[in-house]
């Protein structure tokens, strides 16, 4: 067994996780920690592992996953549980984007960018591997695999980011459909891989004395982890609409007023960081588009619309037998309600018919309905059937290599000064003008059942409707959890 050398150290995207008091001090203890050498041991990993581990059967993930140990601080056999339970998952989803990095094309592959991603890959399932070979028991055996965790988040941090370099430069040797239909598949088994991961690292430090987080708990009590169970939709939007308003005003010299209305006050269960993300994207495009079409005295409207609770019965009448029953071929991807696959309305609006690892929630679980509306001038046709492509942008390609080297853009609007945020380190921030941006949000969406939905008056303007589904009633996933140790007594 190797031993490798390498720092433990979390960006600060991390800490965004947490609530804002626990991240200040997250911050310190988690820095104070890092800043020398952590030795991490390793295993070779063949070929064999790759195809055994790319075998297993996935683990369907819900949201409810991620809130079933309980809030912190944790016990211990809290935290334990919560350690183990993501050792059992992750080691598989990694073999599985090994697997799907080599079936690329060899050329493409052989891009340094696309092959440094799959070297990260491949790093941190060696230091997966000699946990899976074990069970967690002890709580030091349980800080060692949060260093573990810690070195995995860190890896993978600018992995979209560094993609987007790898297929831009290798564009030749690979149609856009393709690069499309793999970076769907890739980025949202990304988005789960990274979830669970966080999760336990916002656990554990939110759950120990010697992080000095302990005492935010009580005056954070909505949040699990990385979910807030009392998340204001209408609060996300008002922070974003103030630093893409900043950014606005900078580059032109005037802002469009937001107004919110519908039910500001509603509150449900979902990732902050998330919704921050998609948020910040959809409202960038509504502001760009109605500064650029000189209608900025037009205020952008966001409508926070509760979706209705439906009773069990309600459910059952709502749902075809077939549906209901459908299989669907494992595969490491993120969620697709099988459903609106079958919905025969605009076909941009949804994602294509793929395989599926996470289970959708059910038609009774609490969530909610943002509408953006703008009078930006709507999308032309001819665009309107690209929207959803990774590769698609309004920069050219000078414009876009300039951006990924690092190159300013002050002159091409908002997309150009990358200053949004990267949804919790992947990297996003430095996506600009590659397409990136409008695909990846609506991934964050449909992750747990939602979308996004887009209807463009081309000569007006556009409505774009993001659905989301959460948590469900916490406290009956908490009684659950709670009902499951006693008959393990």
């Amino acid at each position: 067994m190797a031993q490798i050398q390498r720092p433990l150290m979390i960006q600060s995207q991390f800490i965004r996780l947490c609530c804002p008091r626990t991240a200040r001090r997250t911050t310190k203890a988690l820095f104070a920690r890092g800043n020398f050498q952590r030795k991490l041991h390793t295993k070779t990993v063949t070929d064999n592992d790759i195809s055994r581990l790319a075998s297993l059967p996935l683990h369907p993930l819900t949201l409810a996953d991620l809130v079933k140990h309980g809030r912190p601080p944790l016990t211990t056999q809290q935290l334990l549980t919560s350690a183990n339970f993501t050792l059992s998952i992750l080691p598989a989803r990694l073999a599985h984007r090994i697997q799907s990095l080599r079936n690329l094309p060899f050329i493409v592959v052989s891009n340094p960018n696309v092959s440094k991603i799959h070297s990260n890959y491949m790093h941190s399932l060696s230091t997966l591997l000699p946990w899976a070979e074990q069970e967690i028991k002890t709580l030091e055996e349980e800080v060692r695999f949060t260093e573990v965790m810690a070195d995995l988040v860190q890896t993978h941090a600018n992995t979209i980011s560094i993609l987007a370099r790898g297929f831009l430069e290798a564009r030749k040797y690979i149609s856009p459909k393709d690069v499309t239909r793999f970076l769907d598949e890739h980025l949202r088994a990304r988005i789960g891989t990274r979830l669970i991961a966080e999760q336990h690292l916002s656990l554990h430090f939110s759950s120990q004395p010697h992080c000095e987080v302990m005492h935010d708990v009580e005056d954070n009590p909505g949040y699990i982890g990385v979910i807030d169970t009392r998340l204001k939709p209408a609060r996300i939007v008002d922070h974003c609409a103030n630093v893409v308003g900043e950014i606005c005003e900078l580059k032109y010299g005037v802002r469009p007023t937001v107004v919110i209305n519908g039910e500001p006050d509603y509150e449900f269960a979902h990732v902050p960081v998330h919704l921050e993300y998609i948020i910040t994207e959809l409202l960038k495009n509504a502001f760009r588009a109605t500064v650029e079409s000189g209608m900025e005295r037009e205020p952008i409207e966001v409508t926070i619309a509760p979706l209705p609770e439906l009773l069990p019965e309600d459910t059952k009448s709502t749902e075809s037998e077939d549906i209901r029953n459908e299989k669907v071929e494992n595969d490491d991807q993120g969620n697709t309600d099988v459903a609106s696959q079958r919905f025969t309305g605009n076909k941009s609006t949804t994602s294509p018919p793929t395989a599926s690892n996470i289970l959708p929630l059910k038609h009774s679980t609490p969530g909610v309905t943002i509408r953006i509306r703008d009078r930006g001038g709507g999308i032309s046709p001819e665009n309107m059937a690209h929207i959803w492509d990774y590769s698609f942008t309004t920069f050219n390609d000078s414009q876009a290599s300039s951006t990924l080297s690092g190159g300013n853009h002050s002159g091409n609007g908002l997309d150009a000064l990358g200053a949004f945020s990267g949804a919790g380190g992947d990297g996003a921030h430095s996506l600009a003008g590659l397409g990136y941006g409008l695909p990846l949000g609506r991934a964050y969406a449909e992750y747990f059942g939602g979308g996004i939905a887009v209807q463009s008056l081309w000569g007006w303007g556009a409505d774009v409707y993001l659905s989301l589904r959460g948590v469900g009633r916490v406290e009956n996933v908490e009684e659950a959890a709670e009902s499951a140790k006693r008959k393990q007594r």
